[in-house]
């Protein structure tokens, strides 16, 4: 049972870092074969379906999560059925809303930003939120089986599709680029889905049952994840979009390469996440809740361990590796790059903030430290922006990171003193035990 856990961990890990390094040569590709104007059209085009998308996108998958690994600790089949459905369908009418109001914003793109050659990607990058829509939902029934090794192989999926996708699109242009992206998207989708399907379907099948008492604790789980998760995802397209309008597109295609080892940061992490959102979520539902405490103290010594490693020789030798990966024509994104070298390892550290809301289930902590950080940013990022362009904005990231871990280390704390409940959730009287829903 040990070998086959460690092996599942290693491999989770070995996907992840994959993953994100195809996730990553992706945007050095787009960096050496686009022009700096060209590539910041490309990325503002993403920022603005990325934007939309998460404002319209409802995040059942923290809920399909946090109750999935309470149903079955209950062995309550026929309400994992119904979660299930129900998120389907939030999902598929998420996806629809975001691909709508892209498809009516795309003409006025152009005027918007004060910048040109933006409607036409931008019409073809609105079916990315349909395409996108049912992905997770695969994901987590991955998850909810421990496959959390599968989930990760299909991020290396995922990833290698977008990066083909750039590679052959982008010597033809950016719109060709974005039809591409958006068709990778919908392969990729459909393989998680039947991945997802087979896992779920592994599971005892009975017949759908009504949520009951757990409807209002689930819609509002739902509603303070997706709140959280659009704060979360809207920081970086927001900032982007608004050094876009407050900048040229040049400081724009500077400051998204900057950016580059912030993402790198969090994939360090990335592996460690996946399992900790896995094994701490079930641990809290089992009552183990000093076991979720220790396992967030071991995690930040360890990333502790890791910046204080890597980060010396990334800041001394930025320059050239910034000239390596974003080619000499973009050289101008190496002091904003430093800067985000430093907030992206201090984020690694408190990596976990990502999951503990979610295995504890109060979302909308994520709410407000998320909420605090983008108030940080996004006017630092105008006014540091307007004067400073890619590195002035560096600078609002790198303060806001601080602001960020601050809260969330008063929060910790406070949280690890609190008293455990008096009495643990009972199962519903409807749960059908394994014994009897097999066939």
């Amino acid at each position: 049972m040990r070998s086959r856990l460690f092996w599942r961990r290693s491999a989770a890990a070995a996907g992840t870092y994959a993953s994100a390094a195809l996730g990553f040569l992706g945007t050095v590709v787009a960096l050496h074969v686009f022009s700096t104007e060209e590539f910041g059209r490309y990325a503002l085009v993403l920022a603005a379906t990325a934007f939309i998308q998460s404002l319209l996108d409802l995040t059942v998958e923290e809920a399909l999560v946090k109750f999935g690994f309470r149903y079955t600790t209950r062995e309550d089949w026929g309400r994992l059925r119904r979660l299930f459905e129900s998120a389907v369908a939030f999902k598929l009418v998420g996806g629809v809303l975001g691909t709508g109001l892209l498809l009516a914003l795309a003409p006025a793109a152009n005027s918007l930003l004060h910048k040109q050659g933006l409607t036409t990607p931008l019409l073809i990058g609105a079916f990315l939120p349909l395409a996108q829509c049912t992905e997770n939902v695969g994901g987590v029934a991955l998850m909810l089986r421990g496959r959390y090794d599968i989930r990760a192989f299909f991020l290396i999926v995922s990833m290698a599709l977008r990066l083909t996708a750039i590679a052959v699109g982008a010597p033809h242009g950016l719109t060709t680029t974005i039809a591409a992206i958006v068709a990778a998207q919908v392969v990729a989708t459909a393989a998680i889905s039947v991945a997802g399907w087979v896992a779920y379907r592994r599971f005892p099948q009975v017949e759908s049952t009504p949520l009951g008492k757990d409807r209002r604790d689930i819609f509002s789980f739902v509603a303070q994840s997706s709140v959280a998760t659009a704060v979360i995802s809207l920081t970086a397209p927001l900032s982007l979009l608004v050094l876009g309008r407050v900048a040229s597109t040049r400081q724009v295609t500077f400051f998204r390469a900057a950016l580059s080892p912030q993402q790198a940061f969090a994939v360090v992490s990335a592996p460690a996440r996946l399992i900790l959102l896995t094994e701490q979520t079930r641990a809290w539902e089992r009552g183990t809740r000093e076991a979720v405490f220790s396992g967030i103290r071991r995690y930040m010594l360890g990333m502790a361990a890791v910046a204080a490693v890597i980060l010396p020789p990334l800041l001394v030798f930025t320059h050239e590796l910034a000239k390596l990966l974003f080619s000499a024509k973009n050289a101008g994104a190496v002091d904003a790059t430093r800067l985000v070298i430093v907030a992206g390892a201090v984020r690694m550290v408190y990596g976990w903030t990502k999951s503990f809301p979610v295995s504890i289930g109060r979302p909308s902590l994520r709410i407000w430290t998320h909420g605090l950080e983008m108030v940080v940013l996004v006017p630092l990022v105008g006014v540091l922006g307007a004067k400073w362009g890619a590195t002035g904005a560096a600078v609002a990231v790198l303060i806001s990171s601080v602001v960020f871990c601050a809260a969330w280390t008063i929060l910790f704390l406070r949280i690890s003193h609190e008293p455990p409940p008096t009495q643990p959730p009972e199962p519903p009287v409807d749960a059908v035990p394994l014994e009897a829903a097999l066939p």
